[in-house]
């Protein structure tokens, strides 16, 4: 009796572990979901502001604002859960550098938002002048171009591609030149049309909101390196190429 009684108790720990791993695949789970789901509704807001820029619309500039109690609840919801799986589970290895990666990603989604929203506030104060719109080409350029950015790091991490996490990351040297060509232009503007210097002012802020927005990009590609194989590239991002 003795011994049936150990191995029923042996087999009862087993049922637990087995148990709790589930709960932990589950929440896991849950997790990713709703950071790919939010991933999905701040590139929307990012191709909504874009837009709103690109095609001087005002009326799509405010649509970005009524978002953004949505958007700042669902990413404190999500560190919340994060929080309570490490509490919970105390995951170890590569589940919790999966957490850590949620954790980090929610977060470049949160900064993500607020420059949509920055630059949906741009929109409406550039309206004021009957010249802003269309933009300078290569500005219009430069935002197109962060937003490829931003949906080639989603893709990436919602496939978890290596080759197109690290493309994104090679690709940050030329946004880079990009948004200091736009810089050059539009500070020259300042000097040819000085009686229009708040306009060019809010151009050269939302020129670095968008030179901002591919930063954020290069990281959620870093992190999904991060993720994969446990590197991080935070310290010399620029070093890594599609080849390495």
């Amino acid at each position: 009796m003795h011994e049936d009684s150990e191995t029923r108790t042996g087999w009862e720990w087993d049922q637990q572990r087995v148990s709790v791993g589930r709960h932990f695949l589950r929440d896991m789970e849950g997790l990713w979901s709703e950071v790919l789901k939010l991933a999905a509704v701040v590139e929307e807001s990012l191709n909504t502001s874009i837009r709103a820029l690109c095609d001087g619309r005002v009326d799509l500039a405010l649509e970005i604002k009524q978002q953004k109690p949505t958007v700042d609840r669902w990413e404190v919801e999500i560190e919340r859960e994060c929080v309570r799986v490490l509490a919970l589970h105390q995951p170890v290895a590569s589940d919790l550098r999966r957490v850590a990666v949620i954790l980090r990603i929610n977060g470049e989604l949160e900064r993500l938002a607020d420059m949509a929203r920055h630059i949906a506030k741009r929109v409406k104060k550039l309206s004021s002048d009957p010249r802003a719109f269309p933009l300078p080409q290569p500005l219009e350029a430069l935002g197109l171009e962060a937003l490829s950015q931003v949906h080639d790091s989603l893709d990436a991490l919602t496939q978890a591609d290596i080759a197109r996490a690290q493309a994104v990351i090679a690709s940050e040297s030329r946004v880079d030149r990009h948004y200091r060509s736009v810089t050059k232009l539009l500070k020259q503007g300042i000097i040819n049309d000085p009686e229009r210097i708040d306009t060019w002012l809010r151009l050269l802020n939302t020129a670095r909101n968008l030179e901002r927005i591919a930063d954020h990009a290069s990281r959620i590609a870093a992190s999904v390196i991060y993720l994969k194989e446990g590197e991080i590239l935070r310290h010399r991002i620029d070093k890594v190429s599609p080849s390495s």
